[in-house]
């Protein structure tokens, strides 16, 4: 498999495939965020403006997924969004591209990534259950991958859940959030 890390700005090609990945991962699985290939359009833009880090992955110059970073912190940046093409998942694309998305991140002194993953669909036990202060953090500490959420692949990529925001996008529809570290421990 030979595969390329591009800039998604370096042309109006790029930009008009990844919104066409972004709208077509997300498309029909109960998410509101991109409805329109044109609010794809609008969130490419987003992502490509300065100072935002924003790279495709590319296979026989076919571009097949993309990831964002966007300032969060001074030090600790946002992953937004990070898809690929529902026909290329599961090939370890998605582990290649963010691997050289972190790299970047540190090559600009960037020392920790978040990220939220949003469960709207059901997919975790922590949609079955009313979150509150008797029960968040034992509901984070036996979290149970139920349909193939992504949070199990943050995590296999380092990520460890910080916390969830219980409701976020309606009833028993958490936001899981995720970080890593980036810098290099020594000792």
């Amino acid at each position: 498999m030979i595969y390329n890390i591009i800039n998604i700005a370096d042309s109006e090609k790029n930009k008009e495939d990844a919104a066409r990945i972004l709208y077509s991962a997300f498309r029909g699985k109960g998410k509101d965020a991109w409805p329109t290939l044109d609010s794809a359009r609008e969130e490419i833009a987003e992502c490509i403006a300065s100072p935002n880090i924003c790279l495709g992955i590319t296979l026989d110059d076919r571009l097949v997924g993309w990831g964002g970073l966007r300032p969060m912190y001074e030090t600790t940046w946002e992953l937004h969004p990070l898809v690929i093409d529902p026909d290329y998942q599961g090939n370890g694309l998605g582990r290649l591209l963010l691997s050289k998305i972190e790299s970047t991140a540190t090559t600009n002194r960037i020392i920790g990534i978040m990220l939220g993953t949003d469960d709207e669909t059901l997919s975790t036990s922590l949609s079955m259950t009313d979150i509150d202060e008797s029960n968040i953090f034992q509901e984070i500490k036996n979290i149970i991958n139920i349909k193939n959420h992504p949070f199990e692949f943050y995590k296999k990529c380092g990520y460890i859940i910080v916390g969830i925001v219980p409701n976020a996008n309606g009833y028993r529809k958490p936001d899981i959030w995720m970080w890593k570290n980036l810098e290099k421990k020594s000792g």
